[in-house]
């Protein structure tokens, strides 16, 4: 199959969502509420063509979330650096039952855009980097994508539920919303820890999942995914290639969404596992310069969340607790376990109650046998002292992220949301001080 690449540039991706947003002007000038704290969108209901299209099975998605990070203190850079980075997205979901009759089918495009840099190398040592990162919209590439191009079709009363094409996996598996602006704390976890086979947003590959409702509340699926060196690659997000094959992703997972007690409240559990055909280095047998042997990788994942309290007699208010795990192989993964625990807090005041705080605690642990290899390279290559560019840093033990945010719904259509992180052993390396950073997320709905 010939390259999208060549034939769509990052010209022509610029010119197809600006195009877009001007064929929106004339509606958003004239729209009534636009810019209304009440209103959704920021440009409006373009006079009430927005939600008339909604409610006919087309529904638009233009999003903008940035999120800027600082070092406060600490860290392997100890000068004072800011950085920014962003992301755009532009989205269509037709409701195909809508408007063509096809019964519980729908059809989901989604293009991105991600800029920007990290704060990662100023506060981790540049030669590893921080296993988890400041700035989780930075991820995946700084570049256009073609993020989601897919159909979903449910078939007996939504008894069974198939989507296939252009996908992402943690849209699907291990999925759950979250605000923090620390990677750590995020959905698709399982796929942070070994995101050389699991991609998460917005990176996506060749796939798809069938699912399997036992009862509305209780849930079970399936994925198959290909992997394909170019799905990753800055430059390469609307290639379309299914070869070079490096090998397939096949997560399953058991899920149960119930509401609990009188006041319903909402929870989301899910247990899964992962299996990747690719051949991946086996880090203990590395020898003479060199792995000697390859081997497929494997791991797990647990998430727990569950809303404990409501306030104000409103299940839309409360405390929630969010608890997640994962376990990967030790022979071919870096990160080998992961755990973190958060609370968040909707509507703390009733004068605000649409805001929410948030507090999170991340373990990120490296692998011993990794370990090993970084001190046996270190040895063949007669490096012993740290401050040599040929020395390999020893990444050992745990790196422990930790976050406190305030989201302020300022509008309906605007979020903004100062934090505070702190990092212990940045990048699992002993000889990297501690660091505090200070960071502010901001989320516009177009």
């Amino acid at each position: 199959m010939r390259s999208i690449k060549k034939a769509v540039k990052k010209p022509a991706l610029t010119a197809i969502c600006a195009t877009f947003l001007l064929s929106m002007q004339p509606a958003i000038v004239h729209a009534a509420d636009a810019f209304s704290a009440d209103s959704p969108w920021m440009f409006g209901d373009w006079g009430g063509t927005r939600s008339e299209l909604k409610d006919n099975g087309v529904d638009f998605q233009v999003n903008y979330t940035m999120e800027t990070a600082s070092n406060l203190a600490g860290g392997y850079s100890t000068s004072t650096t800011a950085r920014y980075s962003d992301q755009q997205a532009f989205g269509m979901n037709l409701d195909l039952q809508k408007l063509l009759n096809w019964d519980d089918t729908e059809f989901q495009v989604t293009i991105t855009n991600r800029n920007g840099q990290n704060l990662t190398n100023r506060v981790a040592d540049p030669r590893t980097g921080m296993l988890s990162s400041p700035q989780e919209v930075y991820g995946r590439g700084q570049t256009w994508r073609l993020t989601q191009f897919w159909l979903r079709k449910g078939f007996f009363n939504d008894v069974l539920d198939i989507k296939a094409g252009r996908v992402t996996v943690g849209e699907d598996f291990d999925n759950f919303d979250s605000k923090f602006q620390n990677l750590a704390f995020g959905s698709g976890q399982a796929g942070n820890w070994r995101g050389d086979h699991w991609y998460n947003w917005p990176v996506s590959q060749w796939g798809g999942r069938v699912r399997l409702n036992f009862t509305p509340e209780v849930f079970m699926q399936v994925g198959f995914y290909n992997q394909n060196p170019y799905n990753y690659n800055r430059g390469d997000g609307f290639r379309m290639e299914f070869s070079p094959t490096e090998g397939n992703l096949v997560p399953v997972e058991l899920g149960w969404k119930p509401q609990l007690g009188a006041d319903k409240l909402p929870g989301n559990y899910r247990v899964g596992f992962y299996y990747s055909s690719a051949n991946d280095d086996v880090y203990g047998s590395w020898r003479n310069g060199s792995n000697q042997d390859t081997a497929h990788a494997y791991g797990g994942y647990i998430l727990a969340q569950q809303q404990l309290t409501t306030q104000g007699g409103s299940s839309d208010r409360g405390i929630s607790l969010t608890v997640q795990a994962v376990m990967n192989d030790h022979k071919t993964s870096k990160t080998d376990n992961y755990q973190s625990i958060a609370l968040t807090w909707k509507g703390p005041f009733d004068a605000r109650p649409q805001d929410e705080i948030g507090i999170g605690v991340g373990r990120i642990h490296i692998n011993s046998t990794w370990t090993e290899q970084l001190k046996n390279q270190n040895r063949f290559n007669n490096q012993t002292d740290y401050n040599s560019l040929a020395y390999l840093p020893i990444q050992e033990g745990s790196e422990y992220n930790y976050e406190i945010y305030y989201n302020v719904q300022a509008t309906k259509w605007l979020q903004l949301r100062p934090n505070l992180q702190f990092i212990t052993a940045p990048g699992a390396v002993s000889r990297v001080d501690n660091a505090l950073v200070g960071g502010i997320t901001a989320n516009i709905n177009f």
